[in-house]
């Protein structure tokens, strides 16, 4: 449930790019430590516990490859995995998941957009370097600049209709995001005009893009009414079937793990403050407190947890 949205799809893309490219630089490991589960990978790494994969990609009946957003969408959800696996590890593991999920001859095809969309990814760094050299604000134009050069990088590996059919949607909302903060950032505009100009974007805008732009504040208004549920006493049982109804069972499902995660991270931020104030009012040595108190964090947290704790101390 990703809401932030100001070109969202380039500054993603970019980012997993650099990502992407400064990984190839480093040494490969000598070796992978892999879990499994009745034969499959279960997470693929830990940062993945808890979810499902992205991507629901398919094939046509004669064994053709149906080429659309969802391919872009499964091919990152594991190169999100850059700095815990290898390059060469990731890549195996999407064409693993190609032969698991497709017949042989879309798996293949699929293969073949892999290596083109690794190609495609290496090329934004570039892309994003010749960008902030021509134009290194973020103002309107720079934003336009970076749009026509990830345009233009696209086609230099797929053909326009695999660009519409992966990422159509996603330019369009890019195109409307642009248009919209080039409004909001006119200043020869009154504000009456400008929202005038916004209800033309509005009328204008097509019913995918619409639905694609409307789904955050759905979700939004959805855990409203979660919240409103708990306060009157609704059991976890009542909120799985109001979310199922207003969405789908496994949607539903996936929200009911959200909430679990959050309550055994909100019982371990309890438990952590309050062995810390423990420390804090104890007769110890300053250098023996701090050393004490961050020997706690380390038996309650990972590395990466303990980035979120300095919001609860």
């Amino acid at each position: 449930m990703k809401t932030k949205k100001v070109y969202l799809g380039v500054a993603a893309a970019v980012a997993a790019a650099i990502f992407l490219t400064v990984w190839l630089t480093q040494p490969e490991p000598v070796a992978e430590a892999t879990a499994k589960t009745d034969g499959n990978l279960f997470p693929f790494v830990k940062s993945m516990e808890g979810t499902r994969p992205d991507g629901n990609i398919a094939a046509s009946a004669d064994d053709t490859l149906e080429v659309n957003a969802e391919l872009p969408r499964m091919f990152d959800y594991y190169l999100a995995a850059v700095g815990e696996k290898s390059l060469d590890a990731i890549r195996a593991e999407i064409e693993r998941q190609l032969e698991q999920r497709l017949k042989p001859n879309a798996a293949e095809q699929a293969k073949r957009l892999l290596a083109r969309y690794l190609d495609y990814k290496r090329d934004l760094v570039t892309v994003e370097k010749d960008v902030q050299a021509k134009a290194p604000s973020n103002g309107v134009d720079a934003i336009r600049s970076r749009l026509d050069a990830i345009q233009q990088s696209r086609l230099k590996f797929f053909s326009p209709e695999e660009v519409q059919a992966m990422f159509g949607l996603e330019d369009a909302f890019d195109r409307d995001n642009l248009a919209r903060y080039e409004i909001s950032e006119d200043k020869t505009l009154t504000d009456a005009q400008k929202k005038e100009k916004l209800a033309a974007l509005d009328a204008a805008m097509p019913p995918e893009l619409r639905k694609e732009r409307e789904a955050p504040l759905a979700i939004v208004k959805l855990e409203e009414t979660v919240q409103q549920m708990r306060v009157s006493g609704a059991s976890d049982d009542d909120v799985y079937r109001m979310r199922a109804a207003a969405l789908n069972p496994e949607a539903a499902a996936r929200l009911s793990e959200v909430d679990r995660d959050e309550a055994a991270w909100k019982s371990r931020i309890i438990d952590y403050l309050g062995e810390r104030s423990r420390l804090l009012n104890s007769n110890m040595a300053d250098a023996d407190r701090q050393a004490a108190i961050q020997q706690l964090r380390d038996s309650r947290f990972t590395q990466l947890e303990q980035r979120r704790l300095p919001a609860y101390e």
